[in-house]
Formats: structure tokens, sequence, C-alpha cells
């Protein structure tokens, strides 16, 4: 890219200001100023960007709790602009001096350098939708706790389930809901406990639901089907996919998606020596998840259950040859590596990997083929 005669500009933008470093084309000192982050004040920063700029404009700054509304208002104006991923912004060890101007200028000389990684934005529907299952994943994330507290409640006093290897489900709240106490305190908390966890488990029900309802209307409708057609993804699990990676089109290899979702393992070698450890960790650590729980399913022998045949009806031969080839290849890979002592979360992780691959074979736009060795 031509850098000649754009205007540079680093933002630091907290909750309440926006610290600004600006870099004319042809000088090394920095113009800064403070803004403040409101919706109007934006709209002043753009109009003076594009006013004492004798080119084009080019912003950034990092992702954080401001999301991409800065970055729309910004553009809506005229200002090209740019999120930037800040785990992978460049730093000096030496440095031990840390202002928001600074952080301003540095991401203006960097930016200037092409040293920084963008994020890409999602639209304001899929921002939207996005949301909906990370809103979804907490009230799932608050029930678990709600029933940790009552089965630790109940330990406590020496009420044990033992009718069935599975709790919460039907039987054991069968069993629950009757247990009375003798001192009224500790039964005052047993009807706290019990109340709170049938309303997260009300709410998790109205958002699925939801998912359901959102994840069936276009333009997630077709990919959201296809996925469903591999074992262990199901409605909630392929919209929240689909909402969090948002468009396939930006990964160029099932690799690049391994390594953005922090799926490949993390190497340090020097010299003749090579050594690599865990997972890197990096990127989506929601969808990380998802794929992890998606990959657990693949321990047991390939099968056509009933609840998959279902999911299956209507969608193309072509995806459901990749969803039956996993199965089968992630399955093997399974038994390969228990086989040999390897501890089963390994295999499991092993396994969420490679699946990344076959999701993108079906789900980028081309003509489905055999994805490449993980």
């Amino acid at each position: 890219m031509n850098s000649n005669g754009i205007t540079w500009v680093g933002l630091d933008a907290p909750k309440k200001s926006i610290h600004v470093a600006m870099l004319l084309p042809g000088r090394e000192d920095a113009l800064s100023w403070q803004e403040a982050n409101e919706e109007g004040a934006v709209r002043r920063l753009a109009r003076k960007l594009t006013r004492e700029a004798p080119g084009e404009v080019r912003a950034c700054y990092e992702a954080g709790p401001l999301g991409d509304a800065l970055q729309r208002e910004l553009e809506a104006q005229g200002v090209i602009c740019e999120v930037i991923a800040p785990s992978l912004i460049p730093f000096k060890p030496g440095e031990r001096i840390k202002t928001d101007w600074r952080d301003a200028r540095k991401l203006a000389e960097l930016l200037r350098g092409g040293l920084l990684t963008e994020v890409q934005p999602p639209s304001e529907q899929d921002e939207a939708l996005r949301d909906l299952c990370r809103g979804r994943d907490s009230v799932r994330q608050d029930l678990m706790r709600a029933r940790h507290r009552m089965s630790k409640f109940l330990l406590r006093r020496g009420y044990r389930y033992r009718a069935t290897q599975r709790h919460w489900g039907v039987q054991h709240m069968k069993w629950l809901r009757p247990l009375t106490f003798e001192q009224s305190a500790g039964q005052v908390v047993f009807d706290h406990y019990l109340l709170t966890s049938d309303h997260l488990d009300e709410r998790q029900r109205q958002l699925d639901a939801q998912l359901e309802r959102f994840g069936g209307q276009d333009p997630y409708r077709q990919s959201v089907a296809w996925l469903r057609c591999f074992r262990g993804i199901d409605t909630v699990t392929a919209v929240s996919l689909v909402a969090e990676l948002h468009d396939f089109r930006r990964f160029r290899s099932p690799r690049s998606l391994m390594a953005y979702l922090g799926l490949v393992p993390s190497e340090r070698s020097s010299g003749e020596q090579r050594r690599q450890e865990g997972i890197t960790r990096t990127g989506n650590r929601h969808v990380r998840r998802l794929l992890v729980e998606a990959a657990w399913h693949h321990r047991h022998r390939p099968v056509l259950s009933q609840p998959l045949r279902r999911r299956r009806e209507g969608q193309p031969a072509s995806i459901i040859a990749i969803a039956d080839r996993a199965q089968e290849r992630l399955h093997a890979r399974f038994m390969r590596m228990t086989r040999r002592g390897i501890h089963y979360n390994k295999p499991v992780v092993a396994m969420a990997r490679e699946l990344v691959g076959f999701l993108w074979v079906a789900l980028y736009p081309h003509e489905p083929e055999a994805p490449p060795m993980a």
C-alpha cells in the first residue's frame, strides 16, 4: 500500500474520552488532542480530521468495550477506521511508561508501518445475533453456578441422589422438589436455590427458542442447517458459530481458522531445538469451547441417531458426506491417540481442531472438497 499522502490517526478510546494522535504526511511529530466520547463529539472529530488532512485519512483503535460503534460513526463521516486486535499489538519489553497519549501515538505509528492486525467487524445484524448468543451463554453459566450451590448445600446436609447417573433431569427433579428441612432457615435457603434454578432454566429455554427462530431466518438459515448435519452440533451451537465467525470467506484456509481460534500448538524454538507446547488459546474463547464440546461426541463410534437423521432431512448430499467423513475421521483419531496412552483431553482438543477443517469446507463458498490434514 502506498502511504504517500495518507494521514494516520491513532485513537485511544476509554469510556468517557478519546485521545487522538494524528501523523500528517511528511511529519514525524504527532498532533494530539482530546475529544469527548459522545456522538456529537465524534462527528466533530471526523470533520476535523478530514479538514486538516491533505488527503486520505486512516484511523484505528483497539478492540474493547466500545465495540464497533465508534468505527461505524467515523466511517459514516468518511474516515477509514480499523479496529485492532489488542493482543497482537507489538510492544517493547523495555517500556515502563504507559499513558493514553503514548498509546494513541503508538497506534498511529504502528498503523503507518503496517504492523497492526485488524479485527473483522461484524454487521449490525451479526453483532445483534452475537450478543443474543453471548447473553444465552451468560444464563447458562449462571444456571450452572446456581445448580452447584444447590448440590453443595444438599451435600453438606447429607442428601445424595443415587437413583440415576444424570442429575437435573426429570427423575432428579422429582426427587429434589419434595425435600424438606427441619430448620426453617435451611428451608428458606433451599427454596431460594430452587427458585433461582427454575427461573434460570426457564430463561435459558426462552433464549434457546429465540436462537432457533433467528437461526431459521435469512441470511443464517442455510449455514445453520448445514452445521446441524454434524454430530454434536445442534441449533444453539450452530447459531453461535455462525454469529461469532459471521463470514468464513475471511479465512483463506482451514489452518488460518484453526489459528484464529487458538487451536494450534504454541511453539518455542531456537536454533536446532524445536519445542511445541499446548494450544495457543488465542482468539474467540466462546467458539473454542463450543467446538471442544462438539468434539466430545465423536469419542463414540460413528452412528446416525434419530435426532441427527431428522436434522439432515432435505440437506445437500455433499454436506452430509462431509459430516459423515468427519464422524469417522475424528473417532479414528480419538481411538489412535487414546490407545497410545494419551490422556483423553488431548485427543478431544485435536479432534476439535480437525473438526474446524470440516466446518470450513462445508461453509466456505466453493465446491466442497476434502480438508487438508490438521
